[in-house]
């Protein structure tokens, strides 16, 4: 499955504070909400930098009053790793999700899916089909000319 293993982290009693400053540092718009489970790490619930501006900014909370699983949203849609790229695309879309966390057969993270990735993939794919396209082209007219 296409998806970026290097995945930003945050507990669920991690600080707003720390949650953002690990998405600055990490360069980031969204943190996966983590927990042990059996000595794996699961996915339970996904903050995002969205969710720091409506739930906190906005309304004005002070940022030491609120945790992390105050604000993160556990309805979280998260798909294996052995699903295609068009179901995993669906299901997001079908979900209103831009985010999908990407799990193995046990519930472990092993990665998270954004749609900009998927963008950024089928961007690449439409250039080599273009660059194959103008190939076979000039290929032909070298040929018969």
């Amino acid at each position: 499955m296409l998806c970026n293993h290097n995945v930003a982290t945050v507990a669920r009693r991690d600080s707003i504070e720390a949650a953002a400053i690990k998405m600055r540092d990490s360069h980031v718009g969204d943190l996966i909400v983590t927990e042990m489970r059996g000595g794996r790490v699961v996915p339970v619930g996904i903050v995002t930098d969205r969710d720091l501006v409506v739930e906190v900014l906005a309304e004005s909370v002070a940022v030491d009053a609120v945790t992390v699983e105050d604000i993160m949203t556990t309805d979280l849609l998260s798909v294996n790793e052995d699903n295609g790229l068009e179901f995993t695309v669906r299901k997001m879309c079908d979900k209103g999700v831009r985010r999908v966390p990407v799990v193995d057969d046990e519930g472990t993270l092993i990665g998270v899916l954004s749609l900009d990735d998927v963008i950024e993939h089928v961007a690449t794919l439409t250039s080599c089909i273009a660059k194959g396209v103008q190939l076979e082209l000039r290929t032909e007219a070298e040929k018969r000319p």
